[in-house]
C-alpha cells in the first residue's frame, strides 16, 4: 500500500476534474442544438446555472452527505468531513489531496443535474429549476452517490459495480427526467407535432465533442490513478463509443434506409453512457458487445416516449436511463474479474450472483430516484410554478429571460 502524496495521481484526477466540468458547457450546446430558437438561451442557461447551485451546495455540505463517515452503519448516508471550512488543502484521502478528491466528484453531481433538464427542456422556468436542484441535489444525488461511490455506502459493501456513475449519474438522471417530465406533462409543440427536430447539428456536434472529450476523464479519472486502471477505462470509453456510433447507423440504414440528421451523434452518446459503469471491469471485447447492444436498445427505447405519450424532450430517458441500465446489467455477465474488477461476470466464470446484485441496485436507485423526484417537483411546481404559462412558452423563454 502506497502512502503520503503521490503528484501524479494527483494531475491526472484534477485534469480530470477540468475535463469533466467541460462536459456541462458540452452538454449545454449539444442541447441548445436541438431546440427551438427562441428557447436556445433558456436552455444553455439551465446547464450552466447548474455549476454554481450544486457547487455551493457540495462544499457547504454536500461532499459531507456523500463521502463522510456512514451514519449508524447502514449505508444509508454519510456525516462529517466538513474540513473545507477549517483545515488546509493539505489533507489527503488515499495518496491524492482530500480537496481534488472533492473537485473530481463535484462535477459529477453538476452534470447530473444538467442532464435532467433535457427532460423538460423549453418548458421550465430559471428560478425554479435553481430551487429544484438544490432540493434535488440534496434528497436524491447526495444519498445515491454514498450508497455507491463511498466505501461505507450499502450497495458499494454489497458488490454491486459501478465504475464511473452509471447508477449515480446515468439511469439516476434518467429516472429523475422521467419523473419530472411526468410532473410538468408535454409541451405545447410536442402536443401538436410530436419529438422535435434538431435544428443546428452543428452546435449539436460542437457539444458532443466536448462531452466525448470530457468523458475520458469522468471514466480513466474515477480509477484515481493515472496507471493501468485509467487506460483500460479510457481505451473501452472510446471503443464502446465508435461501436454504438457505428451500430446506430447501420440500424438506421437497414430499418428506415437512410441516415438521420443527428443518429451517429446520439448512438456515440448511447455508447459512452453504457461504458461508463463497466469501463474499469471489462476488456475490448466486453466494450465492443456493449457498444452494439446499447445502439439496439436505445434506438428503440428513444421511440417510446412517442407511443406511451410522455414529453423526455432530448431522449434524457432513452439515452441516458436505457444507456444506464444497459451497462449495469452487461456488467453481470463481462467483468473479467481482473483489472479493476473485484467480481467475474458470467461469460469469465462467475456466478450469477453479480447479475442479480447488479440488477438489485438497478431497481433500488431507480424506483429512489423516481418517488423523490416526482414528490420534489410537484411541490416545487405547486409552490413555485415550476412552468411557464402558455403564452410564454409559445413565444419561448428567451425573449424575456424568466427567472421569476
Amino acid at each position: 500500500m502506497r502512502f503520503g502524496l503521490n503528484t501524479g495521481d494527483s494531475a491526472w484526477v484534477l485534469v480530470s476534474f477540468a475535463m469533466v466540468l467541460l462536459m456541462t458547457p458540452g452538454l449545454a450546446l449539444f442541447y441548445g442544438g436541438m431546440v427551438r430558437a427562441k428557447n436556445l438561451v433558456s436552455v444553455l442557461y439551465m446547464s450552466f446555472v447548474s455549476i454554481a447551485v450544486v457547487t455551493v451546495v457540495w462544499f457547504a455540505y454536500g461532499y459531507g452527505l456523500a463521502f463522510g463517515d456512514d451514519v449508524g452503519g447502514a449505508g444509508v448516508i454519510g456525516w462529517g468531513r466538513w474540513q473545507f471550512l477549517r483545515t488546509t488543502p493539505s489533507v489527503l484521502r488515499g495518496v491524492i489531496p482530500e480537496y481534488v478528491f472533492s473537485m473530481f466528484q463535484l462535477v459529477f453531481a453538476i452534470i447530473t443535474l444538467a442532464l435532467i433538464s433535457g427532460s423538460v427542456a423549453n418548458r421550465v422556468r430559471l428560478g425554479p429549476w435553481m430551487v429544484f436542484g438544490v432540493v434535488w441535489v440534496t434528497l436524491v444525488y447526495l444519498p445515491i452517490a454514498h450508497w455507491v461511490f463511498s466505501k461505507g455506502g450499502w450497495i458499494n459493501r454489497w458488490g454491486a459495480l459501478d465504475f464511473a456513475g452509471g447508477l449515480v449519474v446515468e439511469l439516476n438522471s434518467g429516472i429523475a427526467g422521467l419523473a419530472l417530465a411526468l410532473v410538468l406533462g408535454p409541451g405545447l409543440r410536442f402536443r401538436r407535432e410530436g419529438p422535435p427536430e434538431p435544428k443546428n447539428i452543428p452546435l449539436v456536434m460542437a457539444g458532443m465533442g466536448l462531452l466525448w472529450f470530457g468523458w475520458f476523464g469522468f471514466n480513466g479519472g474515477s480509477a484515481l490513478t493515472d496507471g493501468a486502471l485509467a487506460a483500460n477505462a479510457v481505451v473501452n470509453t472510446m471503443m464502446c463509443g465508435c461501436v454504438a456510433m457505428l451500430a446506430w447507423m447501420l440500424l438506421e440504414r437497414a430499418r428506415f434506409g437512410r441516415f438521420s440528421r443527428l443518429g451517429g451523434t446520439t448512438g456515440a452518446l448511447a455508447g459512452l453512457v453504457a461504458i461508463t459503469p463497466a469501463c474499469g471491469y471489462v476488456n475490448l471485447f466486453g466494450a465492443t458487445v456493449l457498444g452494439i447492444v446499447v445502439a439496439v436498445v436505445c434506438t428503440y427505447a428513444v421511440e417510446v416516449k412517442t407511443s406511451v405519450g410522455y414529453d423526455d424532450t432530448l431522449d434524457v430517458v432513452g439515452i441516458h436511463g436505457a444507456g444506464g441500465i444497459v451497462g449495469v446489467i452487461l456488467l453481470g455477465f463481462f467483468a473479467t474479474g481482473k483489472y479493476g474488477s473485484p467480481t467475474a461476470g458470467l461469460v469469465y466464470g462467475g456466478s450469477v450472483s453479480l447479475l442479480g446484485k447488479q440488477v438489485v441496485a438497478i431497481l433500488a436507485v431507480g424506483c429512489y430516484s423516481f418517488v423523490l423526484t416526482y414528490v420534489i417537483g410537484k411541490v416545487v411546481d405547486v409552490l413555485l410554478a415550476f412552468r411557464p404559462s402558455a403564452r410564454e412558452e409559445a413565444e419561448g423563454l428567451d425573449t424575456e429571460l424568466r427567472i421569476g
